[in-house]
């Protein structure tokens, strides 16, 4: 299944202990709902669960999902998890939630907000497939596709 041994805490993927509510961070004013939480022992791993196949490494914008999972996990259950994993339809890679990658999280969600706050968010439009079923596709000047 790609998932750690140990005992499926909730999953978001439409199963039968859906969270009530997102997992929440005042300190960092993030929410997110992983696709699933596993209890391993004292920790709580988070699981990503993507459909498409796997590329060579982990896409860097699933690592940075991933890891603000770990960070609300965190944050909401007062343990660090030592990993999260991202799970692949063919392969499954299990991903240290490190200071450094803490760190590069923290800095891409600063980046974020004052993107946000000089209202100055770039749009990425260098993949046709993702440009084509953008909610925005109907309003965008840039379409590539």
């Amino acid at each position: 299944s790609g998932l750690p041994q140990g005992r499926v805490v909730y999953t978001d993927t439409g199963g039968w202990k859906r969270l009530e509510r997102p997992l929440f961070s005042r300190e960092f004013l993030l929410t997110g709902k992983p696709d699933y939480l596993v209890a391993d022992g004292a920790d709580v791993i988070p699981v990503e669960v993507k459909s498409s196949r796997a590329p060579a490494q982990p896409r860097p914008s699933h690592i940075l999902q991933l890891a603000a999972y770990c960070l609300l996990v965190e944050e909401c259950y007062r343990r660090r998890p030592p990993y999260g994993i991202i799970k692949y339809a063919d392969r499954a890679f299990e991903v240290d939630y490190t200071p450094e990658l803490e760190d590069e999280l923290l800095a891409t969600l600063d980046d974020m907000r004052d993107d946000l706050d000089h209202d100055d968010a770039p749009r990425n439009h260098d993949e046709p497939i993702r440009c084509q079923f953008c909610g925005y596709n109907q309003h965008c000047e840039l379409k590539i596709y």
